[in-house]
């Protein structure tokens, strides 16, 4: 699926999820049971944040701090409290559109990475911009698990003590990071124990960089926040030593498959007997989610400084919704505070939103990209972006002409030799009186 995605132009990621759906329980039936996939998938996003550790200038990272805390935040902010209008319009309980509004308000760091990479964007401004962005949401997803499982016994005595919790971690978390940023920002690159002995060793190196991933990470979900919050923060780590450079190229080939995997989960998760029986409901909410971020993020990024051109092409890459989404809406299930309709609704609109980004992405970068051409407008930038594929269609609608014209003359011809070998033995056969003329 991914070679045919890629042979019709198209972000080889929508083959994968597509691969996953046909898969899946609802598809073919070939995988039934989801749970090795999803803890494959799980692996993949903790390895994924550990290499965007390992990628991160601390410089870059620290000078787009305040415009990724300030869009992060507003996006949070204006998902949230639309989630809450809607609420007191529907009656809903305020604990759901709270989850809701998480839910929406994330954005893929994984697809968001992946095409930006794909469009050799990811390490110019607007991927900069763009990876600020997803890693303050991503340090979010912390506070929101927090409070997200804390939800379902909202109403019991304890409360306050609680709150106190998911304060004191929330605060734990971001100390955390910012702590290490001073510190690394202000010294050189590290030199771990045992630098010289590794470097050349690529199993060690391997084996040696994800016990290091994995035990951050299962420290992080033991103390209470995200373990991809604690790869992330040992995935800085490793960036900021020597070994950075040995370690990258022998970690990556490990995280793209992951990730394969990942997209593959994802399709696991497309319940086509429930989009089917609520179809124009859940391609509404996906479309109207998806024009809904662009606008938000474009207008977000344009406010806080970037270029318009930037703040288009950063805005579009996060017009999806992220990967942790998934996380949020199963918590909120099982703290009991996301009843089972909401949670297959919020699943089914979050795995749409993935499956068509890329290909909306592709579209809008073609129109992007002749459009600063100073073309006379978007129409015919569309036109002259997809020229090839509407001259395909034209060859083969003039084709399908040809043939239509052919099929018509020979009905035509088989109808009057009919008609003529009627005629003829009508002709032929004798009357009463004698023998007939032709």
């Amino acid at each position: 699926m991914g070679l045919g995605f890629l042979r019709l132009r198209q972000p080889p990621l929508v083959g994968f999820i597509l691969a996953g759906v046909a898969l899946g329980p609802t598809g073919f039936g070939f995988i039934s049971d989801s749970e090795n996939v999803t803890l494959l998938a799980e692996m993949g996003v903790i390895v994924l944040l550990f290499f965007i550790g390992m990628e991160l200038s601390i410089r870059a990272f620290i000078l787009s701090l305040r415009q990724a805390l300030l869009v992060a935040g507003g996006q949070i902010g204006v998902s949230v409290a639309v989630a809450l209008v809607l609420s007191a319009v529907s009656g809903t309980p305020s604990a759901e559109a709270l989850i809701l509004g998480f839910v929406v308000a994330l954005s893929s760091t994984v697809v968001a990475m992946k095409m930006l990479d794909d469009r050799g964007e990811l390490r110019n401004e607007t991927g900069r911009i763009a990876v600020g962005v997803l890693i303050a949401q991503d340090i979010a997803v912390v506070p929101m698990l927090i409070l997200v499982t804390s939800l379902g016994g909202a109403g019991s005595s304890g409360g306050d003590v609680g709150m106190l919790e998911i304060a004191v971690k929330m605060i734990l978390a971001i100390g955390l990071l910012g702590g290490l940023l001073w510190w690394l920002g202000g010294r050189g690159k590290l030199r771990l124990p045992f630098t010289a002995a590794v470097e050349g060793k690529v199993e060690i190196l391997a084996l040696g960089a994800l016990a290091v991933c994995f035990s951050a990470a299962a420290l992080s979900g033991l103390a209470g926040m995200s373990p991809a919050y604690g790869a992330f923060l040992a995935g800085i780590l490793i960036g900021n030593s020597t070994l950075r450079a040995h370690v990258i190229p022998v970690i990556e080939p490990i995280q793209s498959v992951l990730l394969v995997a990942f997209f593959l989960s994802i399709g696991l998760l497309i319940d086509l007997t429930f989009i089917a029986e609520h179809f124009v409901l859940v391609l509404s909410l996906a479309v109207v989610v998806i024009a809904a971020k662009t606008v938000l993020n474009i207008a977000l990024l344009h406010r806080t400084g970037s270029p318009p051109q930037v703040a288009l092409v950063a805005g579009l890459s996060m017009a999806q919704i992220g990967e942790f989404s998934f996380v949020l809406a199963a918590a909120g299930l099982s703290a009991g505070a996301l009843d089972l309709d909401a949670y297959r609704m919020a699943i089914a609109v979050t795995a749409l939103s993935l499956l068509v980004s890329p290909l909306w992405v592709s579209i809008m970068h073609r129109l992007d990209g002749l459009a600063a051409e100073h073309r006379e407008s978007y129409g015919h930038a569309l036109a002259l972006a997809y020229q090839r594929e509407l001259a395909e269609v034209s060859r083969g609608g003039a084709a399908l002409m040809g043939i239509g014209r052919s099929l018509r003359i020979r009905f035509r011809a088989l109808r009057l030799a009919r008609q003529h070998r009627r005629d003829r033995a009508s002709g032929d056969r004798p009357d009463a009186d004698g023998p007939g003329e032709i």
